[in-house]
């Protein structure tokens, strides 16, 4: 790759090629910090990025039943850490475990007034953010970047 091209990443490179996860990283820490910050400009210090992230999507698909193995899946975490982070969101109130009538040990998750409030308050933010994210990129650089980033994934899986 020619150095025009490493768009400020020339000390990312080795040997000719980027050091994908080194700059994944980068990326991952500048939108967590900005969105930690946000998250504390509208008062909700408490929530890590990770519980803002859950929250939203149980808000998104309340219409279905949603369980920890869901949660697991959509965030790429582990069981572990989902059972941690279900239990902590549950004691500060954000949402609850359910069990259903067909399993009892099954639990779903559902979010609770407080959670429900909490998405509410987020949701416009996250557009904003999102949008100002998106900004001096065109859809065609937009589908390059999420067939890319699948593709990476899936490399890493293997």
């Amino acid at each position: 790759m020619e150095p025009e091209e490493t768009y400020g990443y020339d000390a990312l490179f080795f040997k000719g090629k980027p050091l994908l996860g080194k700059i994944i990283h980068d990326l991952d820490n500048v939108l967590c910090r900005a969105m930690l910050a946000d998250g504390r400009a509208a008062g909700f210090d408490e929530l890590t990025v990770t519980n803002g992230w859950i929250v939203m999507y149980l808000a998104q698909n309340g219409s279905r039943e949603v369980f920890q193995k869901d949660i697991e899946r959509e965030f790429s975490i582990t069981k572990s850490t989902v059972s941690a982070v279900i239990k902590l969101m549950e004691q500060k109130g954000y949402l609850a475990r359910v069990s259903v009538m067909r399993d009892a040990r099954l639990k779903r998750l559902i979010l609770t007034d407080r959670g429900r409030a909490f998405a509410e308050k987020m949701h416009s933010r996250v557009l904003e953010k999102n949008d100002h994210m998106l900004k001096n990129i065109t859809d065609e650089e937009i589908r390059t970047f999420l067939r890319v980033i699948n593709t990476i994934k899936q490399n890493v899986k293997e």
